[in-house]
């Protein structure tokens, strides 16, 4: 009788046979797979031998799925059909969606979580759908050129991406069959790339333009570690936009503007591309558009081509800006410029950002292929085939989490740009007496108060032990797992009774919102601080309040003489009218004053608790008991 030798998807029955792992740029424009071959990491092309998938869906029928050129060439003439730029729709809402106008022409519906469905011939398809269908295609590719099944892949996001985002990518990768070994963020990615991880130490900025997402990452190298010191950028901001700004000066040009239709929409963004990418090494571009049935050319310069993308430039040379600041460095200390994504090689973002730091910048690797090497490499690692490397990887979360606390106050618990994966872990107790369940509610943000942050989740803990106000003892935990997802756990330290929640909201935020967030969070650092310290002394002085109201319903009768339960009264009520008011200070000693007040009353109070301790037991009873 014979035995089957079975094998792990992916893993030879030979021992030392390198495992299939795959690492996949999943970009708005185009994607790309690659692998580690005999120690060097390439890209994979198809058939054809073609390396760049065109990032693009066309739904032919409920059974037909074209994908990649082919699908982009009915574009123009099936708009509704073929998405395109679907990356910039992950983790998006209904709403977001409206702000990026023709660049997207289709039709949407929303889901009862807010997730933009769009309608196509074949049903409604949401981005995470079209995207799985794209990694499909990478996969397949990535086994019929391996000979083999993958034991996984890392996929890269902008490193911008929210919980949201990163979550529906995840998503997407699940739809598609693939085994998630990490999720990179794509600067980081391109580090690798470059073996810049070969040096002892250093700071190197990477400056990534794609088709639809702007990165910007300060990464510190200490002895095989990178650590992402700072993030920024726009999820909403790359080559699209440059094509999109040149055609709507075609259409002003031609005067299609009064005649737009999905398909010439198309058309004109399909042409504005041909002609930025042959201005990237001519000086002028001939376009040529049908027009109601005419034909119209148009001559546009690279100088005319400048002017038209010149503040969309700029906007990523501010965010670098922002960037160091973040990082607490100076443009003197970055060493390293990567070059990154497809957009990079238009010659005003190189003259740009060369101008801004005053060196050469990093663009010795294809610049559309630099990410998927990265993610190989990574891979190659995850896998298992290199159990020896001391590469270590340390992205950061882009906005601060934490949780509200009385007075509608945020406790941040971690830090935006906090290295990931990290747990943290803080202890809370209940604000009344005899409490028994406490509402955990989880928040996104840099402001002090809750209505200036986003929420992102909300559960309860049941079954607190009914105890004195602050008496028990919650611990809430934050984990952000490598993948940049968030779980959070709360705990009653007596009873080990917890309750927790994984933060998966339907869609996030955008990168205009964070940005705008953190504007905020500077402006009104002032303003934040005084409202924070008004809110903590209302809470305080509904804590004292509180507790004296209900220890006079309990022990005043038989502790306090008729004029002396008049004046704490009259202070309470003294108190309770300064907390209406706007002054914090006024309410502090006004919190203080009644405090003093009552001293003599809970003096009484805690002897009187002694001698009910004490009652009924004898003096050899209570020896035995200390």
């Amino acid at each position: 009788m014979a035995l089957l030798q079975i094998a792990e998807p992916g893993q030879s029955s030979l021992p030392h046979q390198h495992r299939l792992a795959v690492g996949i740029d999943l970009g708005t424009t185009n994607s790309l797979v690659a692998t580690v071959r005999s120690g060097e990491a390439v890209t994979l092309p198809d058939h054809e031998g073609r390396h760049l998938l065109p990032s693009v869906v066309r739904y032919v029928s409920e059974d037909e799925v074209v994908v990649g050129a082919a699908a982009r060439e009915y574009a123009s003439s099936d708009a509704y059909n073929t998405i395109v730029s679907v990356k910039r729709l992950m983790g998006r809402g209904i709403k977001d969606v409206a702000a990026f106008g023709e660049v997207l022409p289709y039709e949407f519906e929303e889901d009862q979580g807010g997730m933009p469905f769009i309608k196509t011939i074949a049903g409604a398809k949401s981005p995470v759908e079209v995207s799985a269908d794209i990694l499909k295609v990478l996969v397949q590719r990535a086994e019929e050129s391996l000979k083999g099944d993958l034991v996984g892949a890392v996929i890269t996001v902008p490193a911008y991406f929210d919980d949201a985002q990163r979550q529906a990518t995840k998503d997407a990768a699940t739809l598609a069959n693939i085994n998630v070994l990490r999720l990179l963020s794509e600067p980081t990615a391109a580090a690798v790339a470059y073996g810049l991880d070969q040096k002892d130490e250093g700071v190197i900025l990477v400056y990534d333009l794609g088709g639809g997402t702007f990165d910007v990452s300060v990464l510190r190298l200490t002895k095989g570690v990178f650590e992402v010191l700072a993030t920024g950028g726009d999820s909403a901001l790359g080559g699209d936009d440059f094509d999109r700004a040149l055609a709507e000066w075609l259409a002003a040009q031609t005067g299609a503007a009064t005649a737009m239709t999905a398909a010439l929409s198309r058309q004109l963004m399909e042409q504005a591309r041909e002609a930025k990418e042959q201005l990237t090494a001519e000086d002028n571009a001939c376009i040529n558009l049908q027009i109601d049935g005419k034909e119209v050319s148009v001559d546009v310069s690279k100088t005319q081509f400048d002017e038209l993308i010149s503040v969309l430039v700029d906007k990523t040379v501010r965010a670098c800006k922002r960037v160091i600041r973040d990082a607490g460095l100076s443009l003197d200390d970055v060493q390293d410029i990567v070059m990154v994504g497809g957009s990079t090689r238009v010659p005003l973002v190189r003259e740009r950002v060369a101008a801004l730091f005053g060196r050469p910048l990093h663009v010795d690797i294809d610049p559309d292929r630099v990410v998927a090497i990265g993610a190989a490499i990574q891979a190659d690692v995850l896998a298992g085939n290199k159990p020896d490397s001391e590469m270590l990887l340390l992205d950061v979360i882009p906005l601060s989490l934490g949780l509200e606390t009385m007075g509608g106050l945020v406790e941040k618990v971690i830090h935006r740009n906090t290295s990931i994966p990290v747990a943290r872990a803080q202890e809370f107790t209940t604000f009344q007496d005899g409490q028994t369940a406490m509402a955990v509610h989880i928040l996104q943000g840099e402001r002090e108060l809750v209505e200036d942050c986003r929420s992102l989740a909300r559960f309860v803990l049941q079954g607190i032990p009914p105890m004195v106000a602050g008496a028990a003892k919650i611990r809430v935990t934050f984990q952000v797992d490598a993948d940049g997802l968030l779980n959070v756990e709360a705990k009653e330290l007596s009873t080990g009774i917890e309750s927790s929640i994984q933060v998966k909201p339907s869609y996030g935020l955008s990168d205009g919102q964070i940005a705008d967030m953190l504007k905020a969070s500077y402006s009104s650092a002032e303003e934040d601080k005084e409202k924070r310290f008004l809110r903590e002394q209302k809470v305080d002085a509904d804590r004292l309040i509180s507790a004296l109201e209900q220890a006079i319903v309990i022990d005043g009768q038989a502790l306090l003489t008729a004029d002396e339960r008049k004046e704490l009264e009259s202070e309470i009520d003294l108190l309770k009218e300064v907390k209406a008011g706007s002054e914090a200070r006024e309410i502090e000693l006004g919190v203080e004053r009644l405090a003093k007040v009552s001293d003599e009353f809970a003096s009484r109070r805690m002897d009187l608790n002694i001698q009910r301790a004490l009652q009924g037991h004898s003096i050899q009873e209570i020896e035995e008991i200390t």
